[in-house]
């Protein structure tokens, strides 16, 4: 220790070898082991299980038109599931979403301009695919760059984490969350106008129970329930799933029954992964 001029200043100590340690938030590590971390792995792995599993317990579902016939309901339960999936990771539920649905189709009158837009189909090497599959692509394709390269994507995550932190550092969490539940209410007139141009009659009660399986196809594709976590690619897959199932069987000949067996069994599944995801994003130190 040296005086000058009646302070009292320390030498500089070469750094110890403990300076240099970081614990698990705040090192780095390499994107091979960070790659399961993300919530939407898992239900990858999961989507080309069930594929793969389908493929040999059915072998119609091979054809080409097998697989339109499984792209059509999935893409009609994830273009509700993604912004679904983005109110859960704002850390909030909309129990109105699937009633939201027929509700819109309901209030709306057909007319040929719009069948085109949402109930069309086009032809893929002599398969008939539904538009709404373009549409849940490119709803995913948004979704995904409006969580990770926006700043309301930022927001949606912090308010999601914590509101209180959130208001703290400047996000509108209002405006963040209302914004989320129109999102919910675009996709259900979406989905609803495709249903009422589709089948030219749409019946009132067709929607109730829906809202559970967004939420589910959210909660497979990595979204917590807690909020604060989640992508739009997860849900993408967590849909896929439930059309691969839903069809899957049909084409297997099981009894239809038992695609409320292999939604209780994706469920558990992504409970488990998602606690796995949680341990491994901090380094297992929960």
């Amino acid at each position: 220790m040296t005086s000058e001029g009646g302070r009292v200043v320390g030498t500089p100590r070469a750094p110890g070898p403990e300076s240099g340690r970081k614990d698990g938030r705040t090192a780095r590590r390499p994107p091979v082991p960070r790659l399961p971390a993300r919530p939407e792995v898992g239900v990858l792995l999961g989507a080309l299980a069930v594929l793969v599993f389908f493929l040999i317990a059915a072998p119609s579902v091979r054809q080409g038109g097998s697989m339109a016939t499984v792209l059509y309901p999935s893409s009609t339960i994830g273009i509700m599931a993604l912004p679904v999936a983005l109110l859960m990771i704002g850390g909030e539920f909309d129990l109105s979403s699937g009633v939201a649905v027929i509700t819109s189709a309901l209030t709306a009158s057909s007319f040929g301009q719009a069948k085109k837009i949402f109930a069309s189909s086009f032809g893929v090497g002599g398969v008939q695919v539904k538009i709404t599959v373009v549409w849940w692509l490119v709803y995913a394709a948004l979704a995904t760059w409006l969580l990770l390269r926006t700043r309301y994507g930022n927001g949606v995550f912090a308010v999601g984490g914590s509101q209180d932190s959130a208001r703290a550092v400047g996000v509108p969490v209002g405006f963040t969350t209302i914004t989320l539940f129109m999102l919910v209410g675009f996709g259900a007139w979406f989905v609803g106008m495709h249903n009422l141009f589709s089948f030219d009659t749409v019946q009132s009660g067709e929607g109730v129970g829906n809202e559970l399986i967004y939420i589910a196809a959210a909660v497979i594709g990595g979204c917590l329930l807690t909020g604060g976590q989640g992508s739009a690619i997860g849900p993408l897959f967590g849909a896929f799933m439930f059309g691969m199932v839903n069809q899957g069987i049909v084409y297997a000949g099981w009894n239809p029954d038992w695609f409320k067996a292999f939604l209780g069994v994706m469920l558990l599944g992504a409970v488990l992964i998602n606690l796995w995801v949680q341990r491994t994003a901090t380094g297992g130190n929960r």
